[in-house]
């Protein structure tokens, strides 16, 4: 082969032509830390994002760390063989070594950038030593009332033994010496910093407009010497266990779900140890190292594997939502705003069942307002020509309006079935809450399969209406939930569609009853068919092309996985297809590469809103075929879950989606990230004389229509590529409007 010759085409099945997708989502977590070091974010988001960084990788270690510790190390065999070829080990040898590096570098932006800008604006975190006269007496105060009387001194010894350390609970650590009364001469315990108070402390300061804290971990420790009475403080450390905590269910059998999900969750606290975060201050280390060896953790393997991360500053900075939450400084936040109402619901009357049935509705949240689909239920609730209610709830809020309509309907002699799903991530023991009040008001609450997540997000009233019935549906890609429904940016569906309907009422038979062999008309169902679907529809674009004829693919996501659907894309973009992909989170693909992805370009937007919608646009323009869906493209969506995939019809609607949605995501050059071949991302910037895009603020102002979007086909050209951080001028200008 001559020095000309372009290099041979990567085979889309080879394992060269996938990113490892733990390695994918820890890019996305350095692009939600990015966002923390951008200075042109109110700082208050940057302790924000900081904080949505450690919550991450808390869930991360959790899942996916301890799955493959389980694969690596332990008898079970991986559910899903990686695309990218990596074994267990080697994936973990990487994770860590890229998750030290982050962690390192997430540290270094509190201590060198947010923390001067918060001091800056007079907020101090002032350690106990340096505390004045008055600031001691508050401190003083706090300890006896309010603190001492929870905290417990833990000793270890042969007849204390250890605790099992909580998942994520903050715990000191200490090595202490007896001087007088009972005990061994040397002695090891520990002390829980409790969760139930605030991790900072107000101590006041003399100062207009000045705050100083101090944090818990510090108090406590300062006045170790009296929870262990009798004995000299040799040295002291904070440190913090993180452990396997997904539930584990599938081929288990039990007779009552809800039980046995209570069960779990009381062993999520006890699973096994795959992180320890310990301070890095701490004078003698003996106290790191039993922790360490207590829960069987690898530390400083030659192949530079390590479990320990040593942490300069305070541990778990998810505390920082603390100061986030401070009432007061809107200077300091992205500023307020109210959502709009849907497009063709802002001067409706009273019968917002009409609006349904006069046209279908399309909801972008969080910009038009989730009020309508709360209104949906509760109005349902009191309609007396309102028959039944099916619902299905995956993460739901605290006091969940809709929730309570359902009970409320059930009370009101109502048919009302609520389909459960007690396996949402996290979010178990608030479902578990609230099945068992709507059952015990009469709702038929169901909790879908053993071996199934239910996720789709479905809605279906049945409304008495002249001689027969009529159903209304709403369909979205996100939760039901209102409080989330104000931070991630989802679509959503009214629809009196008989197909539609019908269709809805098939999914919550099949999860209710097992009902299947139906012909679905227009919804596309996973386990079912969604995963052959989504093949046909991208070969269909394949096809197209091969034909000579216009052809297209738009993929908004959260993560893109699924390695059949990847080598279709491949083979589409080989054929010619223009393939855009929005995704939030993990890709697998590699874009751009010469003879294989040509034609694909794979973008992120991290920014004030997480990006939570799924979009799937098949064909140009013109003939082109346009879906929503609760379901990303990764093998548990299509194989592992009930999912639904809605199709678009309303001229108007694919208008607004193909002219006013799209476009904007693709022209975004402010809060858009662009991916190339290796599965780094580059911040885009403007270019000069061109004005900078800020897609969430064009949908925030409700001026998207008047963007166009970039040619959908190549690779983005190198000057759009990221430069080093800088404001370019156009930047200031439009975030000054923007404040």
């Amino acid at each position: 082969m001559s020095v000309a010759d372009p290099p041979p085409a990567i085979e889309p099945t080879a394992a060269e032509a996938f990113i490892n997708r733990e390695l994918s989502w820890l890019e996305f977590n350095l692009r939600v830390l990015e966002e923390a070091e951008n200075p042109d974010n109110p700082l208050m988001e940057r302790l924000k994002f900081l904080a949505i960084v450690s919550s991450n990788l808390d869930e991360f270690f959790m899942v996916r760390v301890a799955g493959l510790r389980e694969q690596a190390f332990g008898e079970s065999a991986p559910q899903d063989e990686a695309p990218d070829g990596l074994p267990a080990v080697e994936q973990l040898r990487r994770i860590g070594v890229r998750t030290q590096e982050l962690v390192a570098r997430q540290y270094r932006c509190l201590r060198e950038s947010i923390g001067p800008a918060m001091a800056a604006e007079g907020f101090g975190l002032v350690r106990h030593a340096d505390l004045d006269a008055d600031q001691r007496a508050a401190i003083d105060r706090f300890f006896y009332e309010r603190a001492l009387p929870i905290l417990t001194p833990m000793a270890i010894d042969p007849s204390h033994p250890s605790p099992r350390y909580h998942n994520r609970g903050l715990y000191i650590g200490v090595q202490l010496e007896r001087q007088q009364g009972l005990g061994p001469k040397r002695l090891f315990a520990v002390v829980q910093v409790p969760q139930v108070l605030p991790r900072f402390i107000n101590v006041g300061c003399a100062l207009a407009g000045q705050l100083r804290f101090v944090l818990l971990e510090d108090l406590v420790a300062a006045r170790l010497s009296e929870l262990f009475g009798g004995f000299k403080v040799l040295s002291w450390t904070t440190f913090r266990i993180t452990r396997d905590s997904d539930l584990e269910l599938l081929e288990q059998e039990s007779d009552d779900m809800l039980k046995l999900i209570e069960e779990r969750l009381k062993a999520r606290q006890r699973g096994q140890a795959v992180r320890i975060e310990v301070s890095a201050r701490a004078a003698d280390d003996s106290v790191a190292r039993a922790i360490i060896d207590e829960e069987e953790l690898q530390q400083g393997s030659d192949d530079g594997y390590s479990e320990v991360y040593r942490i300069d500053g305070p541990l778990d900075l998810t505390c920082l939502w603390e100061l986030h939450r401070l009432p007061g400084y809107p200077q300091l936040h992205d500023r307020a705003f109210t959502p709009r109402m849907p497009r063709g619901l802002e001067r409706r009357g009273d019968d917002l069942f009409a609006e349904i049935a006069a046209r279908d509705i399309l909801l972008h949240h969080p910009f038009e307002s989730f009020d309508p689909v709360v209104e949906f239920v509760t109005r349902a609730a009191a309609d007396p020509r309102v028959l039944a209610i099916k619902q299905t709830l995956y993460r739901t809020s605290g006091d969940s309006p809709i929730s309570r309509a359902l009970i409320a309907a059930a009370e009101a002699g109502k048919h009302v079935t609520a389909l459960v799903e007690l396996k949402a991530r996290f979010d178990e023991a608030n479902n578990v809450s609230w099945a068992r009040l709507m059952e015990r008001a009469g709702v038929h609450v169901v909790f879908g399969f053993l071996d199934l997540k239910t996720h789709c997000k479905l809605s279906l009233v049945i409304r008495a209406e002249g001689q027969g019935l009529r159903r209304y549906v709403h369909l979205g890609t996100g939760n039901y939930n209102p409080t989330t429904a104000l931070s991630y940016t989802d679509l959503g569906l009214f629809t009196a569609d008989e197909q539609i309907a019908e269709d809805a009422s098939a999914v919550f038979n099949l999860l209710t009853g097992y009902s299947q062999g139906h012909a679905w008309r227009k919804l596309v169902v996973a386990p079912a068919d969604l995963h052959r679907r989504t093949l046909e529809l991208i070969d269909g674009q394949t096809a197209r092309a091969r034909a000579g004829k216009p052809a297209r693919i738009v993929a908004k996501l959260n993560a893109l996985v699924d390695r059949e659907v990847i080598v279709a894309l491949y083979r589409a973009s080989q054929a010619g297809v223009p393939i855009d992909i929005i995704a939030r989170g993990i890709c697998a693909l590699r874009p751009g590469v010469p003879g294989l992805s040509e034609t694909i370009r794979v973008r992120s937007i991290v920014d004030r809103f997480l990006e939570h919608s799924r979009l799937y646009v098949f064909g140009p323009d013109d003939d082109a075929r346009v879906f929503i869906a609760s379901a990303d493209w990764m093998p548990r969506n299509f194989f592992r879950r009930v999912e639904v995939m809605v199709p678009i019809e309303s001229p108007d609607l694919v208008a607004r989606i193909l002219r006013e949605i799209v476009p904007v995501y693709l022209a975004d050059n402010t809060r858009a990230r662009v991916m190339d071949r290796d599965g780094a991302f580059h911040l885009r910037q403007p270019p000069a004389g061109e004005p900078a895009i800020r897609c969430q603020s064009l949908f925030l102002d409700g001026d998207s229509g008047a963007v166009a979007a970039e040619p959908s086909s190549g690779p983005v050209p190198r000057e759009r590529r990221a430069q080093p951080r800088g404001e370019a001028p156009a930047r200031r200008e439009r975030r000054g409007r923007q404040r």
